[in-house]
């Protein structure tokens, strides 16, 4: 069994990223379990290093847990959500004692622009090379949640190809990686 732990960062019920996690999950290939990540956190305080809140644990073991990472983000001012930064904060910490040190990660987004999260993308992407992750280069999904769900948050026709060969790429990166 292959384990992606998934990092979706928007809190809003109706979250878009969360329905493109939710599809690529439907489309991954078998043998894959994706489990959600609560990022519902407070928010990091390097003074609580010595005692990590018991969310943070949890958090910091699912990642180690897992076989690989799926980051999907909202993009937000041109930028990944907080939600998502202050995750990674904790996760990456203590310094020395980082969850995410040589994980495999997929970086995904939707929004209702045009540009599809690129640009939070391209500023995540530098964060998770930084944090020593094996990021997979292609294929990249830029998803227009209005053209590509249905009203139900389903990946319309022309979409689920798409993000099934993503899907497939994905769980092919981390199990190799």
């Amino acid at each position: 069994m292959t384990t992606i732990a998934v990092f979706v960062g928007s809190l809003r019920k109706e979250s878009v990223n969360n329905a493109l996690a939710k599809n690529i999950e439907r489309l991954a290939p078998e043998g894959v379990e994706f489990r959600y990540a609560d990022l519902d956190l407070p928010l990091y305080n390097q003074d609580l290093d010595g005692d990590l809140p018991s969310k943070v644990v949890e958090l910091k073991r699912l990642v180690e847990e897992s076989d690989g990472v799926l980051f999907v983000t909202p993009e937000y001012n041109r930028s990944f959500s907080g939600v998502i930064k202050n995750a990674i904060d904790w996760a990456s910490r203590p310094w020395g004692k980082s969850s995410f040190a040589g994980k495999p990660a997929g970086l995904v987004g939707a929004s209702i622009g045009a540009l599809g999260a690129s640009q939070a993308q391209g500023q995540l992407r530098n964060v998770l090379l930084f944090l020593g992750m094996k990021v997979l280069g292609q294929p990249e999904v830029y998803f227009n949640a209005t053209a590509g769900l249905d009203a139900d948050g389903k990946a319309n026709e022309s979409s689920e190809d798409f993000l099934k060969a993503y899907a497939q790429a994905f769980v092919e990166h981390v199990r190799t990686a």
